[in-house]
C-alpha cells in the first residue's frame, strides 16, 4: 500500500483476521481442506434457505437439524482457523485441534445424527447423550475461549456455575440448582439452550446476510461506495472525515463487522485526514465512531438486529422502520462534529481538478435527487407492472428483468475505466485527484440491483429476512460470477481468450466469497451457542424473575436509573463478549426487566424501544476503552494511541448514546404513535436538529467557540426538541380515564398496530398485588374483539368487569407483560384536551436561535 508501510500493513490485517476470520491460514492441501470445509458450509446455509428442498422432495432438514449442523461446522472450523495461543503457529493445525475439531463436530451434530431417537424418549437421557453433552459443553467453551476470547469464556462458565451453586447461594438470588443429568439435558439435547433462538436465527438470518454483504463488497460494491462518497464530499472543508462517515453508512449494507469497517475504509481515510489536518487521536476516533454505527444503519444491521425478530415479535421490515430515524440523526450529527473539527483547526478542503461553481453545485445536486427520486418511482412501477402481467410466471420475470437491467448497467459502465481502489491512490502526493461525482457513480449502478431485490422482498412483499436474504444473495451470486465474464465482452478488448478468464475468474470471487463468508461467521456461530447456554441458565434457574425484584431494588422503581445501570451492564460485559452475545445476554436478562418495571410505574415502553436500547450499547463496547476492537483497529492505521483514540470515539459517541434515553421515553423518534406526513416530516427535522444541538454543546462549537451559559443554553434548546412531551406532562396528563366496560367500543375505533392502553391489576407468584399499565398493540380483524384476540389477548366478561381469560405465548402481550387473571381496572385514552406537544419545539427553536446570534454578534465585535 502506496500509504502504510508494510509492517503497518500487516498489523492490520492481523487484527482483522484475529478479530474477523480466525487468525490461522495453513498452506498447501490443508489449507485447500479447510477452504472447503468453509465453502461447503456456505452452500448448505444457501440450500436450507432456499426452495429447492421442497420443491424436489430432497434434502429436506428442520429447524433443530439445521441448527446442530450449523453449530458442527462452526465448532469444526474454529478450532482449525483459531489458534490455541498467541504464540501457537499460524500455519500449521497440531493433532489436538484436529481431535477437538472431530469430537466437538461430532458432539455438536448429535443431535441432528441421532434426531429421530432421542424425539422417542424426551427427558430420558441415556449415558450416552450425558457423556456427548458433557464434552460437546467443554469443547464448545474452549472454542469460545479460542473465537471470542477469555471474557466471554469467563461470563458463560459464571452463569454455568450458577446452576450448581444455586442451593448456596444468597436468599435473593437462591434456586434448588440442578443436576449434571438434568443441566445436560436442557442445554444440550433441547432447543432451550445451546440450540435456541439464537443459533437458530444464526442458521436462518444472520448467514446469509454475512454471505450478501461479503459477495456484494467482493463484486466492488464497497470500494464503489468509498469512492462515491469521495466524489460528492473529498472537496468540502473536512472532507477526508466527512467522507469517513458516509462510506461507513454505506459500507454498514455490505459490512457487520465494526473492525472491517474501519479498515476496509480507514485504510485510506485515517491518512487522507492526517494529511489535511485533523490529529491522528482524532482520525482514527472519527473513522472508529462512524464505522460502529454501520451495525445499527438499515437495511442491513448488526447480527444482534436480526434476533431482535424473534425477540421482539415483529417482522425485520418493522425493525428496519423504527430504526431508520436513529441510525440517520447519528450519522447526520457525526457529519457535523467532523465538520466543527474543521472549523475548529481550519482544516481547508482538498482542491479538486476542476471548481465547480455554486450555479453547478446546486444544478448537480438538484439532478442527482431528481434523478433519484425518478429511478425509485420507475423501479417500482416496473415490478408492479411485470406483477400484473406476469401472474404466476411472476418470480421468472422478475429475475429477467434484474439480469436484462443488470446487463444493460453493465453494458454502461464497461464504457469507461475501472474506479481506483484504495491502494492505488497516494495519499502523499502533493495534488489528490478528487473523481467527480457523475462518472463515479454510473460505474457502479448495477451494485444496487441486490441492494433493490432485498428491500423489495423485505419492505414491500414483506417476506421473511432469510427468503429476502436468499434471493439478494442468489442475485449478488449470479453478480459475482457474470461481472468478469461481461466486462470481457463489453470492453473494446474482449476476446474469446479474455472470455474464458473471465468465467474463471467469476467462479473464483465466488469461491472465495463463500469461504470468506463461512469464516466470518465462525465467531457469531460459537458467540450465539454460548449465549444459548446462558439463556438455558436463565430459563433453568428462574434468574429472569430475580432480577426483577433485584432492579427494582436497586433503582428503587425509578425508570431512569434502571436505564442508566442497564447501559453499564452493557458496557461492562461488551469488554469480554462481542456484540451479538451481548445483546443476546442483556435482552434476555433486563429487557423484561425494563417493561415489567415501566409498566409498574404507569409508563408505556415499546418493546422495540428497550430492544433497541439494549443493541445500541452493546455496539458502543467496540471503541469504549480499554478493549474496543474498532479504537484498536483504527490506532494502527493512524499510528496513535488505542486508549486515547477510544477515549475520543467515545466522546463523538455520546451523540449517538444520548438517543437510546430518547425513544425510550419518546417513541416517535422511532416512529411509534406518528399519525400523519406532516407529523412524521416534524418529528424528523426536529429530531435530526436536536441532535445537531448536542453535538455543538459536546464540541463547545457552534458558529465559534462556546461558553458555558450558551452549552447549558444549547442543552435546554436540545432536551425541549428530544423531550416536548415532558414539558406538557407538567401541564395536562397524557391519559384520560375511562371505564373498562368500554373496552370493545374503543377497540372497534383503533386500527392495527394502534395501542390500547388499559391499566390491569393482579397478583405475581409471590402473592402480592401488582398494578401495571400495559398498551396492546392491535392485531388484525374486522372487530375490536378480534383484533384483540389477533393480538393475543382473550378477555372474560364478568358482569362489568373484564379479566384476561388467556394470553398467547410467544404474542407481543405477553412480552409487554400481561398476564393470564389480570383484570382491567381502566382505559387510559388520549387526553382530548392536552395540548399539543409540538408547540414546545417553538422556544427549543427560539433557543437556538439566540445562541446563534449571540456568537455572530461576538464574532462581529472580534472581527472588529
Amino acid at each position: 500500500m502506496n500509504h502504510l508501510n508494510q509492517h503497518a500493513s500487516e498489523a492490520i490485517e492481523q487484527i482483522v483476521k484475529e478479530a474477523d476470520l480466525g487468525g490461522r491460514e495453513p498452506d498447501g492441501k490443508i489449507g485447500l481442506l479447510l477452504a472447503l470445509i468453509a465453502g461447503l458450509w456456505s452452500i448448505f446455509q444457501v440450500w436450507y434457505a432456499s426452495p429447492l428442498p421442497f420443491t424436489l422432495g430432497a434434502g429436506i432438514f428442520n429447524d433443530t437439524e439445521a441448527r446442530a449442523i450449523h453449530l458442527a461446522f462452526a465448532v469444526f472450523l474454529s478450532f482449525c482457523a483459531y489458534p490455541a495461543f498467541q504464540n501457537s503457529s499460524r500455519k500449521v493445525i497440531p493433532i489436538t485441534d484436529w481431535l477437538l475439531a472431530l469430537v466437538g463436530a461430532f458432539c455438536a451434530a448429535y443431535l441432528f445424527l441421532y434426531y429421530k431417537n432421542l424425539a422417542m424418549r424426551p427427558g430420558l437421557p441415556s449415558r450416552m447423550d450425558i457423556v456427548v453433552g458433557v464434552l460437546g459443553v467443554a469443547i464448545m467453551l474452549e472454542a469460545t475461549r479460542r473465537a471470542m476470547g477469555f471474557g466471554m469464556l469467563l461470563t458463560t462458565g459464571l452463569f454455568m456455575a450458577f446452576v450448581f451453586l444455586g442451593p448456596y447461594m444468597p436468599e435473593a438470588v437462591q434456586h434448588r440448582g440442578a443436576s449434571v443429568s438434568r443441566f445436560i439435558s436442557h442445554m444440550w439435547l433441547t432447543t432451550e439452550g445451546v440450540y435456541g433462538v439464537a443459533l437458530g436465527v444464526s442458521v436462518q438470518f444472520i448467514f446469509l446476510f454475512v454471505l450478501f454483504g461479503t459477495l456484494l463488497d467482493i463484486a466492488g460494491a464497497g470500494n464503489y461506495m468509498l469512492q462515491v462518497s469521495l466524489a460528492t464530499l473529498g472537496h468540502l472543508r473536512g472532507g477526508p472525515a466527512k467522507v469517513a462517515v458516509v462510506s461507513s453508512a454505506l459500507n454498514g449494507i455490505v459490512s457487520g463487522s465494526s473492525v472491517s469497517n474501519v479498515v476496509s475504509g480507514g485504510i485510506f481515510t485515517i491518512p487522507l485526514m492526517k494529511r489535511t489536518g485533523y490529529l491522528g487521536v482524532k482520525a482514527g476516533a472519527i473513522e472508529a465512531a462512524s464505522s460502529i454505527n454501520g451495525q445499527i444503519m438499515p437495511p442491513v444491521m448488526g447480527a444482534a438486529a436480526f434476533l431482535m425478530v424473534e425477540y421482539v415479535g415483529i417482522p425485520y421490515s418493522e425493525i428496519i422502520k423504527h430504526a431508520a430515524l436513529p441510525a440517520l440523526i447519528s450519522y447526520i450529527a457525526l457529519f457535523y462534529i467532523v465538520h466543527l473539527e474543521a472549523l475548529k483547526y481550519d482544516i481547508q478542503p482538498l482542491v479538486r481538478e476542476r471548481q465547480p461553481t455554486w450555479r453547478d453545485r446546486l444544478l448537480g445536486w438538484a439532478l442527482g435527487i431528481s434523478g433519484t427520486f425518478i429511478a425509485c418511482v420507475a423501479i417500482y412501477y416496473a415490478i408492479t407492472a411485470v406483477q400484473a402481467v406476469a401472474g404466476e410466471a411472476t418470480s421468472w420475470a422478475l429475475a429477467a428483468l434484474a439480469g436484462i437491467s443488470y446487463v444493460i448497467l453493465m453494458a454502461y459502465s464497461a464504457r469507461y475505466p475501472d474506479l481506483p481502489k484504495n491502494d492505488d491512490i497516494d495519499v502523499n502526493v502533493q495534488d489528490i485527484q478528487l473523481p467527480l461525482p457523475w462518472p463515479t457513480v454510473r460505474a457502479g449502478l448495477h451494485f444496487f440491483i441486490p441492494v433493490v431485490v432485498l428491500l423489495w422482498a423485505l419492505m414491500i412483499e414483506e417476506l421473511s429476512p432469510g427468503l429476502s436474504a436468499f434471493w439478494a444473495t442468489v442475485t449478488t451470486i449470479a453478480m459475482v460470477l457474470m461481472q468478469p465474464i461481461l466486462l470481457s465482452i463489453f470492453r473494446p478488448d474482449g476476446t474469446l481468450q479474455t472470455l474464458t478468464q473471465g468465467l474463471f475468474q467469476g467462479a473464483s470471487d465466488l469461491w472465495r466469497g463463500l469461504v470468506l463468508a463461512a469464516r466470518n461467521m465462525i465467531g457469531i456461530g460459537v458467540a450465539c451457542a454460548s449465549a444459548g447456554l446462558i439463556v438455558g441458565v436463565i430459563t433453568l434457574t428462574g434468574m429472569g424473575l430475580m432480577m426483577t425484584d433485584f432492579v427494582e431494588l436497586v433503582s428503587a422503581g425509578n425508570v431512569l436509573i434502571m436505564l442508566m445501570l442497564t447501559a453499564v451492564i452493557c458496557l461492562l460485559i461488551g469488554a469480554g463478549v462481542p456484540t451479538t452475545a451481548n445483546y443476546i445476554l442483556v435482552a434476555t436478562l433486563m429487557a423484561p426487566v425494563i417493561v415489567e418495571l415501566g409498566a409498574r410505574s404507569g409508563l408505556v415502553i415499546p418493546l422495540i424501544a428497550v430492544h433497541l436500547f439494549v443493541f445500541y450499547f452493546g455496539i458502543m463496547a467496540d471503541v469504549t476503552p480499554p478493549v474496543g476492537l474498532a479504537s484498536y483497529a483504527a490506532a494502527a492505521i493512524s499510528g496513535d494511541d488505542p486508549n486515547a483514540t477510544g477515549w475520543q470515539a467515545t466522546w463523538y459517541s455520546l451523540r449517538t448514546t444520548v438517543l437510546p434515553f430518547v425513544f425510550i421515553f419518546n417513541p416517535q423518534l422511532l416512529l411509534i404513535g406518528v399519525g400523519s406526513l406532516l407529523e412524521v416530516v416534524l418529528v424528523c427535522v426536529t429530531g435530526t436538529i436536536a441532535s445537531l444541538l448536542f453535538a455543538a454543546a459536546t464540541m463547545k462549537w457552534f458558529r465559534t467557540r462556546c461558553t458555558w451559559p450558551e452549552v447549558g443554553l444549547l442543552l435546554l434548546a436540545t432536551f425541549l426538541f428530544f423531550r416536548p412531551d415532558w414539558v406538557i406532562d407538567q401541564i395536562s396528563p397524557k391519559y384520560v380515564s375511562a371505564p373498562a366496560a368500554d373496552i370493545y367500543k374503543v377497540a372497534d375505533t383503533l386500527l392495527e398496530d394502534e395501542w390500547l392502553v388499559v391499566g390491569i391489576a393482579g397478583e405475581n407468584i409471590d402473592g402480592n398485588l401488582l398494578t401495571k399499565t400495559v398498551a396492546i398493540p392491535m392485531g388484525k380483524g374486522a372487530s375490536g374483539r378480534e383484533r384483540l384476540r389477533d393480538a393475543g389477548v382473550t378477555l372474560i366478561q364478568q358482569g362489568i368487569d373484564f379479566e384476561v381469560a388467556n394470553v398467547k405465548f410467544g404474542s407481543r402481550a405477553k412480552k409487554l407483560g400481561l398476564e393470564q387473571g389480570y383484570k382491567i381496572q381502566e382505559l387510559k385514552l388520549p387526553n382530548p384536551h392536552r395540548p399539543s406537544q409540538y408547540w414546545v419545539f417553538l422556544p427549543a427553536l427560539l433557543l437556538g436561535v439566540s445562541v446563534w446570534r449571540m456568537q455572530g454578534q461576538r464574532i462581529k465585535k472580534l472581527e472588529k
